[in-house]
């Protein structure tokens, strides 16, 4: 019995000292944070920055919980009643009595006058007591150099008497943004001055839609596909009727005239391509192997090749003199609805029902970028001829893309319709036309809108064939070609006469938080 007692009491006695080191460790770790909470505990224990931290702790609780109402004038604070200002003073008393408490234990007689003379000399406010915390850190520092201590400056009666008034009656915060930096004016290019396009003639002869056109490279006469499952050849100068072709057996929804051979491709609903020889005005070729209605169709500017997009979702590329179908592009999960095609890569874009545009490479018959910004179906793009990218336009916006595949930006107004054509010339005119007659007239670079019409509807069609199904640009860029759901086709020119005063530019306003050189 006497070697257990004797054995557990060894073992209590090693426990105790064990418990010893650790309060002695732990006093030591954390004895400068509790010397600073004893009263009097950092100058009396040796500590000379207790005094400085007990400051700085305090300039950091006024700076957190007041620093909403530090900006106030003290003539607004006085002018907020006796009680108010008369709490202001007993809360701030508080505040540095609370701080004054922490050195009533010190012995030096000296230290207790110089704390008395700071409480007989305490401010105001609240914005003045820290002021005076940071005047102090100023007189401790003495004369070294080096960064203020300050937790936030602030600016004195004089300064604020510059500041403008808001719309309360006290000054503006000094530190809003407004103040602090002025706004950078916008780099958004702005529209030139363009003159108005007007109606100089309109054309009848096709008995349905016409849904389709293209000029001669010649620029001497153009060609029209229409409802009524014929293609009709005008005169460019005159309007005058050349030509009537057959051979469709459905509406004729795209037609393109080749720049190196004398052939006329055209497409239609009843899934046929058909190659015209203009000189023998007959069909020579025909290219089968879409499922359904073909919708759109171009031809490579420097190869022997022709694209067409139908309602079967894929692109069909055809050698032009074999007939032989070299791609069938697949990926689109819509009707195609309007192609592009140039020499440089990517050689062909398509636009689709599907709310997205694919860039092709030709080489390897497959996607480079698919671009998903739309909302809404593509049903037209035009490619410019002069910078590296393209528009293309659907029912959500007109949009501009670079041809590595980059979003450059949005027109800047919404044409609030179905937007079933786009054309541009030279001069950096694009057209837009709408299902419901709705016609744009864009400025490409800055993405305005210099001029909007209405297309009229001809005597003998209702109100409701009141659309546009496709338009282009004469070579020279100067006239324009539209087709017309009430079965007409108009031409459109500058009016030579208007001028900035006659004819003013359309309100501009720069799109908001957007900058570009």
């Amino acid at each position: 019995m006497a070697r257990g007692a004797k054995g557990t009491t060894a073992i209590e006695d090693r426990a105790r000292a064990l418990a010893r080191a650790s309060i002695a460790r732990a006093d030591a770790l954390f004895g400068a944070d509790r010397a600073l909470d004893r009263p009097g505990g950092g100058e009396k224990d040796g500590d000379a920055g207790g005094a400085h931290a007990a400051r700085v702790r305090l300039g950091v609780k006024i700076a957190d919980e007041y620093a909403s109402v530090r900006a106030w004038s003290r003539e607004n604070e006085r002018g907020g009643g006796q009680k108010g200002a008369t709490g202001g003073e007993s809360g701030a008393r508080d505040n540095s009595s609370g701080a004054r408490e922490r050195f009533d234990g010190e012995d030096d007689a000296r230290e207790r006058v110089k704390e008395e003379k700071k409480r007989k000399k305490a401010p105001s406010d609240i914005a003045s007591m820290i002021d005076a915390l940071d005047d102090e850190d100023e007189r401790d520092g003495g004369s070294q150099a080096g960064p203020s201590k300050a937790l936030a400056a602030f600016r004195g009666e004089d300064a604020k008497a510059n500041l403008p008034v808001s719309i309360f009656g006290r000054h503006a915060n000094a530190a809003t943004g407004a103040n602090i930096a002025k706004r950078l004016a916008s780099e958004w290019p702005e529209p030139e001055w363009r003159a108005p396009w007007k109606l100089y003639r309109v054309i009848s002869g096709h008995q349905g839609w016409v849904r389709s056109c293209a000029v001669d490279p010649g620029n001497e006469w153009f060609v029209t596909g229409s409802a009524d499952r014929t293609i009709k050849v005008w005169d460019l100068a005159s309007g005058s009727l050349k030509l009537t072709l057959t051979g469709h057996i459905e509406q004729v929804t795209g037609i393109v005239v080749s720049q190196r051979h004398p052939y006329m491709f055209s497409c239609g609903l009843d899934k046929k391509v058909k190659c015209w020889d203009l000189e023998y005005n007959k069909v020579i070729r025909n290219y089968h192997g879409h499922l359904s209605g073909v919708y759109s169709i171009a031809m490579h500017p420097t190869l022997d090749l022709l694209m067409t997009g139908g309602r079967d979702s894929v692109c069909r590329v055809w050698d032009m003199r074999t007939k032989r179908q070299v791609y069938c592009l697949t990926g689109h999960e819509n009707t195609v609805g309007s192609i592009l095609a140039q020499d440089e890569n990517p050689q062909l874009v398509t636009g689709s029902y599907d709310s997205t545009v694919r860039l092709w490479d030709l080489a390897t018959g497959k996607t480079i970028h698919t671009l998903t910004h739309h909302k809404k179906g593509v049903r037209a793009m035009a490619m410019h001829k002069k910078e590296f990218a393209f528009v293309s336009a659907s029912a959500d916006n007109i949009k501009k893309f670079s041809c590595h595949g980059d979003f450059m930006h949005n027109m800047l107004s919404k044409q609030n319709s179905i937007v079933n054509t786009l054309s541009m010339n030279d001069d950096d005119v694009v057209f837009s036309g709408g299902d419901n007659g709705s016609m744009c007239f864009w400025d490409y670079k800055s993405g305005h809108c210099f001029q909007q019409e209405k297309a009229l509807v001809q005597p003998g069609s209702l109100e409701a064939e009141c659309g546009i199904y496709a338009s282009t640009f004469d070579v020279t860029g100067s006239r324009l070609i539209t087709c017309e759901a009430d079965k007409t086709i108009k031409m459109w020119k500058e009016d030579t006469e208007a001028t900035p005063e006659s004819a003013p530019i359309l309100p501009f306003a720069p799109p908001k938080n957007i900058r570009r050189s």
